[in-house]
């Protein structure tokens, strides 16, 4: 809906029509047109409507993608993707410049339009601002010497890829019902720092109703085998019980 007749084209008369606002104003309708771009058809002509109304839901109706984001809108024509519409954000309303709708710079939007501290960012395989800062000023890199580049908001896919589970809740009852029925077992190494005997690595063994832990230094990772056997055969013969069950990270020193 327009009051303004100038933005329209081919504008039909119409009689005895009105339209209801949300405020339970009526507007009468004077005509129906179409607008330049030939991107929206049956534009009504509303006597006294003091500001160029568009209809979201009869835009996707008529062959259209509309995009919204934080600072700007898009309508785009579904199968050829070409950009009909472009508005930006005013406050909490999305403005669309109707004189520019056949500009150049719209028809080529995703090239000129797109923000180009974050287009760099997602080109440089989404590297933080603080890298392609270091990047523009040792000018490393052809071009960069003109932005300024800002991290003023967050990435979407970066988010996304950078958020983390919850943790799980803590418990204070015991999964197993006695020593021996599980054992946690995990290997950490090469150290920096060798031990007395060459020692590179160490093998941990918790028992998981007991909390009683084994400690053994090894110098190769080959090791693992031999020294769990040995702790294995110690520990059921002083508990007169079975290992059930193992858990560790599937190193391949375990598998």
């Amino acid at each position: 809906m327009s009051s303004n007749a100038a933005v329209l084209s081919e504008i039909k008369k119409k009689k005895h029509r009105n339209v209801t606002f949300g405020g339970k104003s009526i507007g009468k309708i004077i005509g129906i047109s179409n607008d330049p771009s030939n991107s929206m058809n049956n534009v009504y002509l509303v006597d006294g409507l003091e500001f160029n109304l568009l209809s979201r839901s009869q835009l996707c109706d008529k062959g259209n993608l509309v995009s919204f984001d934080s600072t700007h809108c898009v309508v785009q024509n579904k199968e050829s993707r070409k950009v009909n519409l472009y508005g930006v954000r005013i406050e909490n309303v999305y403005a669309i410049d109707l004189n520019d709708i056949s500009s150049s710079n719209l028809a080529c939007f995703k090239a000129s339009q797109y923000d180009e501290n974050w287009l760099w960012h997602q080109r440089l395989g989404h590297a933080s601002m603080h890298t392609i800062q270091k990047l523009a000023r040792n000018e490393l890199v052809r071009g960069f010497s003109k932005y300024n580049f800002e991290n003023d908001h967050l990435c979407d896919a970066c988010g996304k890829a950078r958020q983390v589970q919850s943790s799980f809740k803590l418990t204070n009852s015991i999964s197993t019902s006695k020593p021996l029925e599980l054992l946690h077992m995990d290997l950490r190494g090469p150290i920096p720092v060798q031990r007395v005997g060459r020692s590179k690595y160490v093998l941990v063994i918790v028992d998981d109703f007991s909390q009683f832990t084994w400690v053994s230094f090894l110098k190769e990772k080959n090791e693992v085998l031999k020294e769990f056997a040995k702790i294995c055969k110690q520990a059921q013969v002083f508990k007169n019980s079975s290992i059930v069950f193992i858990r560790s990270d599937h190193g391949r020193e375990f598998d």
